[in-house]
């Protein structure tokens, strides 16, 4: 079929764009995880780090390896998004839509790329959407036990999974799918969700929940008391993470989708709903308090954009085509800002600097700053900027990140009474965590094209028995490929 012969074109698109955009420090950092495995960590869940594990063992480990299972995984979410649409909507069959639109979306052609955990969220959250739609379709209970298995992995990936339980549960109560508490298999599925999530749990009693205590630090309204000034930053960012006419499409479609599910008690407009509905009224509520960063509400817009395919107002059926376009386009603009920087844009106006830009040449500056002051490893204490060091310096180079949450991984410290150089970024606070340590003269400028991204401070340390944990951060193997 021709929009599958669209899709492998697209696919490939997307890698030849992992393989050239350079590495953002998030992904660094979460290429440092695949090196030193384990159930958990700190800021979430160790699925990305398998994903990244299994691309590096298969590419090396340069961009690609690191990016490799985002667009294919990916591809593979796209086929099942379309096929549970044609499911739960068999007279409509509105498959083909919705996967145009669900990858018009910036969500997907920016984020189903970067190494990041919203990318399995994401994959496992349409596969237990999938499931679902098998569920619904063929009311056969031993689906649950799919929806159990994906759930899980989808909860192994990043804890925003619990609104996929949330939403289910939602769904439960209401009349049309309200059988299902009497099968027995609908809480096989649960168990087995918890199952697959059980070795998360295990290591956050080990360290003390550290992790759900961080990201549940995360939630509510705590910031300003009740203010509306965070409702505007999600709106905008929901516009432009999905692309201003999918935006639109998918607000119309969930809404006329939860009418169906209140006149007509249609199951599967209700299975939508309650998917989209219920988290959206959490990260609303939010935002009357503490700001709520453009991707949590990520795992939101797959079955948004199945509404969006199947429940398109009449007034709106001219829409969906300009809105891939349009999407297409928006897309196509960022790869091109990121692998190439067309415009010469300053870094207020663009993100692709603040993130991506310089970092090839910074490391160089960073390698001759370091022979030039003899020291013996480099150091930072942000953990993307030291990830990023510990990715791109040359062979042999040790580098040591200095942060509280480097307890919690298994990496070696450093011996005592090394002396090295500590690079902090101009816009963090004065003075950096380091105890003894010594400022040099000078900066190093990360810069792309001229346009610069960021400055750092330089400081002359040495590692002492006071310090807050320090690890020794791994380094790439000599074999892999480097971007």
């Amino acid at each position: 079929m021709i929009w599958l012969a669209a899709l492998a074109g697209l696919t490939l698109l997307r890698l030849i764009v992992a393989a050239i955009v350079p590495l953002a420090p998030d992904e660094a950092y979460y290429w440092v995880w695949s090196r030193a495995l384990a159930p958990g960590y700190l800021d979430h869940p160790p699925m990305v780090a398998l994903f990244i594990r299994a691309g590096t063992w298969l590419a090396g480990e340069g961009a690609l390896g690191i990016r490799l299972l985002g667009p294919l995984s990916m591809a593979a979410a796209t086929l099942l998004l379309a096929q549970a649409a044609n499911l739960l909507f068999p007279d409509r069959r509105p498959g083909i839509r919705a996967a145009l639109l669900f990858n018009a979306t910036l969500l997907v052609a920016i984020g189903g790329l970067l190494a990041t955990p919203d990318l399995p969220l994401l994959v496992f959250w349409v596969a237990a959407l999938w499931a679902l739609a098998r569920l619904q379709a063929s009311q056969d209970g031993s689906w649950w036990l799919a929806f159990g298995l994906l759930a899980g992995l989808a909860l192994v990936s990043k804890y925003t999974a619990l609104l996929l339980g949330v939403g289910v549960l939602a769904w439960l109560v209401t009349p049309a799918a309200r059988h299902w508490w009497r099968d027995w298999r609908l809480y096989a599925g649960g168990a087995l969700a918890m199952l697959v999530f059980a070795p998360v749990l295990a290591w956050n009693a080990a360290s003390g929940f550290a992790s759900f205590a961080k990201q549940g630090g995360r939630a509510g309204a705590d910031e300003a008391g009740f203010t509306l000034r965070f409702l505007g930053e999600l709106l905008g960012g929901q516009i432009g993470l999905a692309s201003p006419l999918v935006f639109v499409l998918a607000v119309a479609g969930v809404g006329v989708a939860a009418l169906a599910w209140w006149r007509r008690g249609d199951a599967a407009a209700g299975l939508l709903a309650s998917l989209v509905l219920p988290g959206a009224a959490l990260f609303i509520w939010q935002a009357t308090g503490s700001r709520v960063q453009a991707n949590w509400p990520a795992p939101l817009w797959p079955a948004a954009c199945i509404a969006a395919a199947a429940f398109l107002p009449a007034r709106l059926a001219t829409w969906p085509r300009p809105a891939v376009i349009v999407g297409a386009v928006m897309a196509l603009l960022v790869y091109l800002q990121a692998a190439f920087a067309p415009l010469p844009l300053p870094r207020r106006q663009d993100p692709t600097l603040a993130r991506l830009g310089g970092w090839e040449a910074f490391a160089a500056a960073v390698e001759a700053e370091r022979q030039r002051q003899g020291a013996g490893f480099v150091a930072a204490e942000e953990y993307g900027l030291a990830s990023q060091l510990a990715w791109r310096l040359p062979p042999g180079v040790t580098v040591l990140a200095l942060n509280d949450r480097w307890r919690h991984f298994s990496l070696p410290s450093p011996p005592i009474g090394l002396v090295g150089l500590l690079l902090q970024s101009e816009r963090r606070g004065w003075p950096p965590d380091w105890a003894g340590h010594a400022r040099l003269e000078g900066t190093l400028v990360r810069a792309r094209d001229g346009q610069e991204a960021e400055r750092y401070r330089l400081f002359r340390v040495e590692t002492r028995p006071d310090l807050m944990p320090v690890a020794v951060l791994p380094r790439p193997d000599t074999n892999g490929r480097m971007d």
